[in-house]
């Protein structure tokens, strides 16, 4: 065995937990896009049907009528009132949180990047996707207040795409081998 192959098998040995933890990752921001669609469509109390107190104090109302399933608007509540209103984009993002439509491309995309990023499969759509969704919400609340530029939407919209290209090959969870093996290596499915 040449030094070569020593450093190579060593490095692939060491990087092993690597690889799992950034297939965890990919899961743990899966699931942060999935638990939102969910909690918005079932109105399951953490988002949608919960109601605060000026105490502090609160409740829950499970399958209220903000749910998306009782028709309740899902992105007025977060564009039209919950946005910065210094952001420069903020009269933009009011406009369109006032128009249903938005509902359908929002959940739909909330639902497709939880699945591809737990999945496995179509990794790399859904990290495209996650990250444009993520910019946008980014752009509602500029300016943040604890950093000149940078918040979480953004570390959230690179970490997906960081880990969902390096991991490509070296997935240790999830269903991407196999896929890669349905639609081919070179498809933009992957």
């Amino acid at each position: 065995m040449s030094s070569t192959d020593t450093t190579t098998t060593s490095k692939t040995s060491r990087s092993g937990f690597g690889w799992v933890m950034l297939s965890v990752t990919r899961l743990a921001l899966g699931f942060y896009f999935l638990w939102a669609f969910l909690d918005k469509f079932l109105g399951l109390g953490y988002s949608t049907c919960r109601t605060t107190a000026e105490d502090g104090s609160f409740t829950i109302e499970n399958m209220c009528d903000s749910a998306w399933i009782k028709g309740g608007a899902i992105t007025e509540g977060y564009l039209v009132y919950g946005g910065n209103v210094n952001s420069p984009f903020h009269d933009f993002f009011v406009d369109l949180g006032g128009q249903r439509w938005t509902d359908w491309p929002f959940m739909l995309g909330l639902l497709g990047v939880g699945l591809a990023l737990m999945l496995g499969i179509g990794t790399k759509v859904g990290a495209w996707a996650a990250a444009a969704m993520l910019l946008m919400m980014y752009m509602t609340q500029m300016w943040p207040s604890t950093n000149p530029f940078l918040d979480e939407h953004l570390i959230y919209a690179l970490a997906a795409l960081g880990i969902v290209y390096v991991e490509l090959e070296h997935q240790s969870i999830g269903l991407g081998r196999w896929w890669r093996g349905l639609v081919g290596e070179k498809s933009w499915l992957v």
